[in-house]
């Protein structure tokens, strides 16, 4: 109930004040009561009698205990000192939240002007439905880009030539490790098959264009770990799939050591890893041979991807706990 004892000043019972504020009755009291955060009027009948400001109190009370800061400490505050400590609460989490989202996002560095412009152009950012990409540098040619000094370690390398020859790809690994990408996308309009097959099988996506800003998200998206709620927290949700590392001569190694204990956990991680990592480069050939059924190519690779690195980390686990040495392999 709201009473007016004058023009000016509005007057409301307890329970009025606990309704426009959202604060329990039993808390307004303990705040009342233990902190002196409220000095009500009182009528004749002994009735305590709360101002706007009283209310206003109470809500930014309210709201600044559920992001955390503790009634003790501002409890005798004014209104006017809450409200900016509010203010700066929410500026504090908006940055962090900025922050955030481009911790969350994947750094390109991009090789072709025309290339770059496509991937930042709102077309393409609509065509992404994952994450945000983050274009950290441009470069007009492969020759720019080996003799210039990087802004930051970019995540993933997407390079455009139009012919793809030896030469060519000894500059693009070049450049990849240069650059420590963990990942690279090479698009190209004419190249030799040999050159092609080989820089597959080094972990590259390669694709003839053209291709649609769809497809090419696509591709991004499927070196991308999937969003999946067994994800632990060495492999979060949306960062880059790394790279296998373990090959097939190393898997079949660690099947063959005896284990310790009377379960063969090693055999069968390394057996799954490989079976997975086969389905996971069956994938991306899918994914680069075709256009076609391209959404659906590029989640398989990325599940397949997300588990074998997470069986990786399992392996190990295993190993550590069986004493078996993994060797990292240098032909992947």
């Amino acid at each position: 109930m709201t009473k007016n004892t004058d023009n000016s000043l509005s007057l409301h019972k307890i329970g009025a004040v606990s309704s426009l504020s959202g604060v329990p009755t039993p808390t307004l009291r303990v705040w009342e009561l233990r902190y002196q955060t409220f000095q009500p009027l009182k009528t004749e009948s002994k009735h305590r009698l709360y101002t706007d400001d009283d209310v206003l109190k109470a809500t930014l009370l309210k709201r600044l205990t559920e992001q955390g800061h503790g009634i003790s400490n501002i409890a005798k505050l004014s209104t006017t000192d809450l409200n900016n400590l509010l203010q700066q609460q929410q500026e504090t989490n908006q940055r962090k939240a900025k922050a955030d989202l481009q911790s969350q996002s994947v750094s390109v560095a991009v090789v072709g002007l025309a290339l770059a412009a496509r991937i930042e152009s709102k077309k393409f950012t609509l065509s992404f439905n994952n994450q945000a990409i983050r274009i950290t540098d441009i470069f007009s040619s492969l020759a720019q880009a080996l003799v210039a000094k990087f802004q930051k370690k970019s995540q993933i390398l997407i390079i455009h030539t139009n012919s793809l020859d030896a030469g060519t790809q000894v500059d693009i690994h070049r450049l990849a490790e240069i650059n420590h990408a963990l990942q690279v996308i090479v698009l190209y309009n004419f190249g030799q098959e040999p050159i092609i097959e080989s820089m597959k099988r080094c972990g590259m996506i390669v694709h003839r264009e053209p291709i649609s800003d769809s497809d090419l998200a696509d591709l991004i998206d499927a070196l991308r770990i999937v969003d999946t709620e067994s994800s632990s927290a060495r492999l979060t949700p949306g960062t880059l799939i790394p790279n296998r590392k373990y090959d097939d001569i190393e898997l079949m190694r660690v099947a063959r050591i005896s284990s310790n204990v009377l379960c063969e956990c090693p055999k069968h991680v390394a057996e799954i890893i490989t079976l997975l990592a086969s389905f996971e480069q069956y994938s991306r050939e899918c994914l680069n041979k075709s256009t076609e059924d391209a959404h659906l190519h590029s989640y398989l690779s990325t599940v397949s991807g997300s588990a074998r690195a997470l069986f990786e980390s399992a392996l190990e686990m295993v190993a550590k706990h069986e004493g078996i040495q993994l060797r990292e392999g240098s032909d992947l």
